[in-house]
């Protein structure tokens, strides 16, 4: 790409995640010139992921380990997020389900789910409550910050969801393998607090 600009790779990427179908121009000028973008924001402290194969792009902190001998300890631009246990549940939860549809192929890419899918994903995990409509609000907050970390999309002029495929650099594949045992575990724990909960009269609740 003889016209590939520096300037509009690096600031998209500071705006937030790239992705191939959603910014096409600003893909084709990362992509020619991945090498020089490197460079350009290391001296921030910061690397770049490209997945080409998956169509995205974002930056990362470097570790603090990682930073050079002899220079000063650069403030983090990427912030951490402290995520509470039911996004991080979602989260994990959508990221076996690319799995799950990654293996029976289809040839569709995307993975799209409707709202109500995704309440019934989540539902069995919540503690149990006889206020059908609080339940849903509450995932219904789940789902939308996980809109705003961009891990969901919403599908315009629909009750649906599109899976976005960076999930999978933030949930591996050897963190996967070991979620069924930690869900069963997360069940039981559940069973036991809703049932206790139960038989004192009072109403079982995860913040």
């Amino acid at each position: 790409m003889d016209d590939a600009d520096l300037a509009v790779a690096v600031t998209q990427l500071m705006k937030g995640v790239v992705y191939r179908d959603t910014h096409e121009t600003q893909w084709r000028h990362l992509t020619a010139l991945t090498s020089q973008v490197r460079d350009h924001v290391a001296v921030m402290g910061l690397t770049v992921v490209v997945d080409e194969a998956e169509g995205y792009a974002f930056l990362r902190s470097r570790p603090d380990g990682e930073q050079e001998p002899g220079r000063p300890q650069l403030p983090r631009l990427v912030a951490r997020r402290s995520l509470s246990m039911h996004v991080s549940l979602l989260l994990a939860l959508l990221r076996k389900k690319i799995a799950e549809h990654d293996a029976t192929g289809g040839g569709e890419s995307r993975l799209v789910l409707t709202r109500d899918q995704i309440v019934e994903t989540l539902r069995v995990f919540l503690a149990s409550t006889a206020d059908e409509v609080r339940l849903i609000d509450q995932i219904d907050a789940i789902v939308a910050k996980c809109v705003d970390l961009g891990f969901l999309r919403r599908i315009p002029d629909s009750d649906s969801f599109e899976v976005r495929r960076i999930l999978k650099a933030f949930v591996d594949a050897e963190w996967l393998a070991g979620f069924d045992d930690a869900l069963a575990a997360y069940l039981a724990e559940l069973t036991g607090e809703t049932t206790a909960a139960d038989t004192t009269g009072a109403e079982g609740t995860h913040d």
